[in-house]
């Protein structure tokens, strides 16, 4: 099918595996890529793909209804595959208000524009809203969040989105308007901005900086290699069933604290520096407020129904991911400096 597919956030770090796997698998396909550039996103992520004839950028802000509507009147989007989200939860903490603009009103403006371009005729469309296992709350020591757990957010972050998946089923319920949302754990690897844990604690170990872990480092999260979850995006948008939900996971638990302690590992090895060397750079400090202690996903669903499974496991994955990093010290010193900020008016301000 010749499609028109809108993705948002394609310049950040999900959004840019997911672009690029789209618009290389798919020719027939054209992939407009809607970012604002924050600044999580960044348009190096995707350089190698920025001139493919089936390849389209739109720089604006899912907060601006008029821009929304006037975007999807001029391009007619056949579907939506909706990943733009303020997404670090400390930012949530000392700034809700953005995370309540961006992730709600941005997701039910993009709704709205959906609805009323496709005006009833909801034949090989698709809103498909990308969301995330902190929805569900907090997890004993035992037990996995399911499609059907009960949700119950605690950070700003975490309300923000679980209020975007209710209206994305509010208006399949209320309007019939075709949808599906996927809920994942924690991704990991290549363009990652470095304010999150793995490439944060890389590049800190390479500059001998401290290593900051909240608490006791005793949180576990589940891991997923972000090729993974873009390959799981590719499946659901093309074999998921109209209204559902898909779960997707690492099956990769880790406490913070044991993490850390493999990135420390495997960056000794690396760098040629006596083991033990990067652990001393371990600092615990005063713990997250709001702080999820475990989160596990059940993504046995996907893999039953539609046939996904993970294709890395973790110590192949992480390695992989310290490699991209160390051999790509230019992107992280753009990222660090600001710089990278630059590239959007190099390539697109001054032609």
């Amino acid at each position: 099918m010749n499609q028109k597919i809108l993705i948002t956030g394609g310049a950040g770090f999900i959004g840019s595996h997911v672009v690029r796997l789209f618009v290389q698998n798919y020719p027939d396909y054209h992939i407009y890529n809607l970012d604002k550039l924050t600044y999580a996103g960044n348009l190096e992520n995707i350089r190698d793909i920025e001139d493919a004839p089936n390849y389209t950028f739109i720089k604006g802000d899912i907060v601006d209804a008029n821009f929304i509507q006037s975007i999807f009147d001029t391009h007619q989007f056949d579907a939506v595959i909706h990943l733009a989200a303020e997404s670090h939860v400390d930012r949530s903490i000392s700034n809700p208000i953005e995370f309540v603009m961006t992730n709600v009103v941005g997701t039910v403006n993009l709704l709205n524009a959906a609805k009323h371009i496709w005006n009833n005729n909801f034949e090989n469309k698709l809103f498909y809203h990308v969301s995330t296992d902190e929805v569900y709350g907090s997890l004993g020591e035992t037990g996995m969040f399911l499609e059907t757990t009960a949700y119950d957010p605690h950070s700003p972050y975490s309300a923000s989105k679980a209020s975007s998946d209710h209206f994305v089923r509010a208006y399949h319920d209320t309007y019939g308007m075709p949808t599906v949302i996927s809920n994942c754990s924690n991704n990991y690897g290549p363009n990652q901005f470095p304010e999150k844990l793995i490439p944060l604690f890389i590049n800190n170990i390479r500059n001998n900086k401290p290593l900051p872990v909240y608490g006791k480092g005793e949180n576990v999260r589940d891991w997923l290699f972000v090729i993974d979850h873009a390959r799981a995006i590719d499946v659901i948008f093309h074999k998921g069933v109209n209204g559902e939900t898909y779960n997707i996971g690492g099956e990769n638990e880790w406490t913070n604290i044991e993490l850390i302690k493999v990135i420390c590992k495997a960056m000794d090895k690396k760098l040629g520096r006596e083991a033990g060397t990067s652990e001393k750079l371990i600092t615990f400090v005063k713990d997250r407020a709001g702080h999820d202690l475990r989160y596990a996903i059940d993504s046995s669903k996907l893999m039953s129904e539609l046939g996904w499974e993970p294709s890395l496991q973790f110590e192949e994955g992480i390695e992989k991911t310290i490699n991209w990093y160390m051999n790509h010290q230019d992107w992280m010193d753009n990222i660090t400096s600001g710089d990278y900020q630059k590239y959007y008016d190099e390539m697109y301000m001054n032609r």
